[in-house]
């Protein structure tokens, strides 16, 4: 089997568990292709001893024929480390090395556990709807694409007007610190920290949550995902940002139309036997928690 292995850095009280999961991989006979900064900063830190290993650079894809991706960190290096996925057929896996993970939702004491399952072929994998962000200005380039969200929001202290329509027919113009369009799986990041609902992966649906909104009866909207979004932008100042997950640009009301969609691909995320999404809920987020439960 071949893994490849995509992090940047790790705090010393996770040096056991890095050595531990680098053990098992050599014990199974795992061809290991590592993330060549994460790879060096590893041989500093842990002073592990690789037998054979590949690696892939900064601006490089992960090797094709890659059975499997393992991100270790938390949320935002998952995120990042599906930039690396031209080839949305790999499966990813999260490994976290710190505290809160929803994406990284294997705890380092789950290691030797999960590794086992996914060579042992215990495991199933779920399809993750991705969006699409679309503009003239084109800021992302081929990495327009987002597992959590696209985000338009302010860039100083001035509020700005987004008009929104849904299939070309007008919805309303927000008067906000921002907009979120959130996929079921970002439901759990930005979008619920301004009052977004929590809708669950396979869903087919897109959330729109402002942030701050200066409309006092606006709410976040849930939206089927074969919907187009077309958001055109107004700022006094001139400028305004733009966000795909955890990649943001600097933009201008010079290119301020921008429509979403779903993207033509889905990210293939592994399920294991011991952990699924109504567990995560309970343990990453307390949801449900109650002294009589």
């Amino acid at each position: 089997m071949k893994i490849a292995v995509f992090g940047r850095t790790f705090n010393n009280d996770f040096n056991p568990f890095i050595i531990e999961f680098l053990k098992h991989l050599q014990e199974r006979q795992v061809e290991l292709t590592i993330y060549k900064p994460f790879y060096e900063f590893v041989l500093k830190h842990s002073g592990f001893s690789f037998n054979t290993v590949r690696y892939f650079e900064a601006n490089q894809d992960a090797p094709v024929d890659t059975d499997f991706l393992v991100s270790i960190g938390g949320d935002g290096t998952f995120l990042e480390s599906i930039v690396y996925l031209k080839n949305f057929s790999i499966p990813v896996i999260g490994l976290n090395s710190g505290r809160l993970g929803f994406l990284a939702n294997i705890s380092k004491e789950e290691i030797s556990e999960a590794l086992d399952a996914i060579l042992d072929g215990n495991y199933e994998l779920e399809n993750r709807t991705l969006l699409t962000l679309v503009s003239d200005a084109n800021p992302f380039g081929s990495y327009n694409f987002a597992l959590n969200d696209a985000t338009i929001q302010k860039k100083d202290t001035n509020m700005i007007t987004i008009d929104t329509y849904l299939n070309n027919e007008y919805l309303n113009t927000y008067w906000t610190d921002g907009l979120i369009i959130s996929t079921p799986t970002g439901s759990t990041a930005y979008s619920m920290s301004v009052g977004g609902p929590i809708v669950l992966p396979g869903s087919n649906n897109f959330i729109i949550a402002p942030i701050a909104s200066h409309n006092l009866t606006v709410r976040p909207l849930v939206i089927p995902d074969e919907v187009e979004i077309k958001l055109e932008v107004s700022s006094r100042s001139g400028n305004f940002l733009v966000s795909v997950d955890n990649r943001t640009e600097l933009m201008n009301v010079e290119h301020n139309m921008f429509y979403i969609r779903k993207a033509p691909f889905k990210l293939r995320i592994v399920k294991l036997p011991f952990n699924n999404y109504y567990a995560t809920l309970r343990n990453k987020l307390m949801w449900g928690a109650d002294i009589r439960n």
